[in-house]
C-alpha cells in the first residue's frame, strides 16, 4: 500500500544497475530495463533539488567472476570492470556529486546487494541516513536483496514500484521478490507518493501547449501529459 512521503535530511536514494549491460542489446538485458531510466530520472531531480545525498549502485565484476556461466554461474559475463557494458547509461542523469558504490568485485563471491561487500551502510551512517529509497534493475535480485538488507541493518526501507524492474529467470520471481520485501517491511512508493512541488514547462513546451507562463502543479502537468501520448511510464508500470 502506497503513501505519501515526506523527504527529510535523513533520507536518502539509492539507483541501483543502470549499466549498459543490463539494458536492451546488453550482454543481459533486462527486457525494456531501459524504459525505468525516465523515471528514476525523475526521483533524482527529487532528491537533487532537495539537496539529500543520491547513491548510484554498480556490478563491478572480475573478468573470471564467479557469476558467470564459465565459471559454473548463472549469468554471462557482464559488467566487468572498466568495460563499456560496465559503464553507467549514457541516459542516466546522476548529479555530479553521486556517490558510486561498486560491487560484487571479489572473484569468488556472487554479491547482489548493494550492502554486501560495500561501505555503503558505513557510508550512510556517516551522513546520519536513517531510510533509503531504492529503485532500479533488477528487482527480483539486487533490488530485493538491497532491500532486505537495508532492513536487516535497521534502515527504513522505501522501495520505488515504478522505477524497478524485474529479470524473472523463473515466472513468478518477480511477484516473489516483491511479497518478500512487502512482508520483511519495506514501504511502497511512486512519484504520485511525494509532495507536488511547482513546476515551469520549458518556452518551448508552453508554446506547444498554448498555455500562459507561471508554475503549474505536477497534478496539472501530469493532466496535460494524458492528452499526448502516454509514452515508457504506463507501459513500465503495466510491466511491474
Amino acid at each position: 500500500m502506497e503513501k505519501d512521503f515526506t523527504l527529510n535530511r535523513s533520507d536518502a536514494l539509492i539507483v541501483t544497475d543502470i549499466q549498459v549491460d543490463f539494458l536492451p542489446g546488453g550482454a543481459l538485458p533486462v527486457t525494456n530495463g531501459d524504459q525505468v531510466i525516465p523515471i528514476l530520472n525523475e526521483y533524482i531531480k527529487i532528491f537533487k533539488n532537495s539537496d539529500l545525498k543520491i547513491f548510484a549502485t554498480r556490478d563491478w565484476h572480475p573478468p573470471n567472476h564467479v557469476s558467470f556461466k564459465q565459471q559454473g554461474g548463472l549469468w554471462p559475463p557482464h559488467c566487468i570492470q572498466n568495460s563499456n557494458g560496465a559503464d553507467f547509461s549514457p541516459l542516466l542523469k546522476l548529479p555530479s556529486n553521486v556517490t558510486v558504490i561498486s560491487k560484487a568485485t571479489d572473484p569468488a563471491k556472487e554479491a547482489y546487494s548493494a550492502f554486501e561487500g560495500t561501505d555503503l551502510a558505513k557510508q550512510l551512517k556517516e551522513a546520519e541516513i536513517l531510510r533509503i529509497f531504492v529503485g532500479g534493475l533488477t528487482t527480483d535480485y539486487c533490488i530485493k536483496n538491497t532491500v532486505l538488507d537495508g532492513i536487516k541493518l535497521d534502515f527504513g526501507v522505501v522501495w520505488l514500484s515504478d522505477a524497478c524492474l524485474g529479470i524473472n529467470v523463473k515466472p513468478g520471481d518477480v511477484e516473489s521478490a516483491i511479497q518478500e520485501m512487502v512482508k520483511s517491511g519495506a514501504e511502497q512508493a511512486s512519484l504520485e507518493s511525494f509532495p507536488e512541488p511547482t513546476v515551469t514547462l520549458p518556452p518551448d513546451e508552453k508554446e506547444a501547449e498554448g498555455i500562459a507562463d507561471g508554475p503549474l502543479t505536477r497534478a496539472e502537468v501530469k493532466k496535460r501529459t494524458r492528452m499526448r501520448s502516454r509514452g515508457p511510464y504506463r507501459k513500465v508500470r503495466a510491466e511491474r
